[in-house]
């Protein structure tokens, strides 16, 4: 299938224009109808593109043919301005199957991987999609933590700005993810002293004027939900974001994608452990998987409009 098929695009106009106006496109990740509904709900209230983000894991877990019968069922529009997108591919074969079924956009993460190794790998994922019309994310640095089986690191590495333009002019993505202090998981901060290196972040920008760099890891972890979940039977002790001060403060360089996973996450389990908290005796899934549905759009909301900056952006 071709991702125009599904009335999607691309990434290349909403970065470039993301860059031009200071803002942030959010990429929302996705794993089944609610999570799907709620960013959707929030993203067309708020005018806002989107990226919609699905990594390995999500599409195992929901099957591809699933997946595109959700996407089909949303109506997506050209104008809307949405992309699919594959995050944390890591491997050639995972993103050329993302490309044939469709999606507008991937990710190959070989940061794992020697710089060459990793240029090499990075280089032949995007000479396939660019066949395709499908952008290309790579990443340089290593994030540390945890979000499912395809996205975990038990180190960090800073992205060495010396290395980028090399990387970029070698590989000929059409974005990098970058590492400056962000990570997964929903324990991203010992302290909230901690800040982003932003002194990486500024000599980065200055070798790739005007290129597309993403942030991964950077929920914030609000702590209404956090609360919720421990009220209601959870054990989330200690669980801390990035600040969003400091978020705000990368959308308007040209940080102009902001990967979010934890905190769909975190609004998701609060609605359901609060209502059937609160209503032990209901067994309907219509009513606790409404509040979650509830929470995320509340957080897509929020974030859209506090962090991203993406408001009315389209």
């Amino acid at each position: 299938m071709k991702y125009s098929d599904f009335g999607l695009v691309n990434t290349n106009k909403m970065f470039t224009n993301a860059i031009a106006g200071h803002y942030a496109v959010p990429a929302f990740n996705f794993y089944n109808m609610e999570t799907l509904t709620a960013i959707l709900t929030a993203t067309r209230k708020m005018h806002s593109p989107v990226i919609l983000s699905a990594s390995e894991s999500a599409i195992k877990y929901m099957g591809a043919d699933m997946l595109l019968g959700l996407i089909t069922g949303a109506c997506i529009a050209p104008n809307e301005q949405i992309a699919l997108h594959l995050d944390h591919g890591h491997s050639l074969d995972a993103c050329i199957h993302a490309i044939d079924l469709g999606f507008s956009s991937v990710m190959i993460d070989a940061s794992h991987l020697p710089f060459d190794e990793n240029v090499k790998l990075s280089c032949t994922v995007a000479k396939y999609a660019h066949r395709h019309n499908v952008s290309v994310e790579a990443e340089l640095g290593t994030l540390s933590g945890i979000e499912d089986e395809n996205t975990k690191s038990n180190y960090s590495s800073y992205t060495n700005p010396a290395d980028v333009v090399e990387f970029v002019k070698r590989t000929g993505v059409d974005s990098l993810a970058i590492a400056i202090g962000t990570s997964h998981g929903a324990y991203k901060r010992k302290s909230d002293d901690e800040s982003l290196r932003f002194d990486i972040l500024k000599q980065i920008a200055k070798q790739l004027p005007d290129f597309p760099l993403v942030l991964h890891g950077a929920s914030s972890i609000p702590q209404q939900y956090v609360e919720t979940i421990n009220k209601n039977g959870g054990r989330l002790r200690g669980a801390r974001g990035i600040d969003t001060t400091q978020l705000k403060r990368a959308a308007k360089t040209n940080i102009c994608k902001i990967n979010v996973d934890s905190d769909l996450r975190l609004a998701f389990t609060a609605g359901v452990r609060e209502t059937l908290k609160t209503n032990p005796s209901d067994f309907n899934p219509r009513d606790y998987l409404g509040a979650a549905i509830k929470n995320m759009t509340d957080v897509c909301i929020d974030e859209i409009s506090h962090i991203m900056g993406s408001k009315n952006k389209i």
